[in-house]
């Protein structure tokens, strides 16, 4: 698997980025192809994973939402969103769906949603340092016959 191209973007941890990253990633995806519902379903799970780190990394100011994607000749597309914010002391209960620590009205199923509409997710954090949220997936190219 090689890397066919790269692109790094960041931006502040301000709501009304969360539909810029969307469409950037989206932009990004276009030289494999994807189908309309290949790109929805990336544009769904960044927006989760980009809502996560301005809402939750950054409770109490602003920071810096990284988003690092690649290209794979084997068509995969590999977003890593990145924060360096306050970090999640225990990712498995804050995978469990309906799980949230928001004192507002978050329905807590931002990485069931991710890990619906990709073929893998992973995340790393580290308390008072960050987090980093990896989604991978493999885009069908039907004219191929490969994923």
């Amino acid at each position: 698997m090689n890397i066919i191209n790269n692109m790094k973007l960041s931006f502040i941890s301000k709501s009304v980025n969360e539909s810029f990253a969307r469409s950037a990633v989206a932009a990004f995806l276009l030289p494999l192809d994807p189908t309309v519902a290949e790109i929805a379903d990336i544009k769904t799970a960044v927006s989760e994973a980009v809502t996560n780190a301005i809402v939750h990394a950054y409770p109490e100011q602003f920071g810096t939402v990284y988003i690092d994607m690649r290209l794979t000749d084997t068509g995969r597309a590999i977003i890593k969103i990145r924060d360096k914010g306050i970090g999640i002391p225990d990712i498995e209960k804050a995978m469990e769906p309906l799980y949230t620590t928001s004192t507002d009205e978050r329905a807590g199923l931002g990485f069931a949603v991710m890990q619906s509409f990709t073929d893998r997710v992973r995340v790393r954090s580290t308390v008072g340092k960050g987090t980093t949220v990896t989604l991978e997936k493999n885009i069908i190219r039907s004219a191929h016959g490969k994923k």
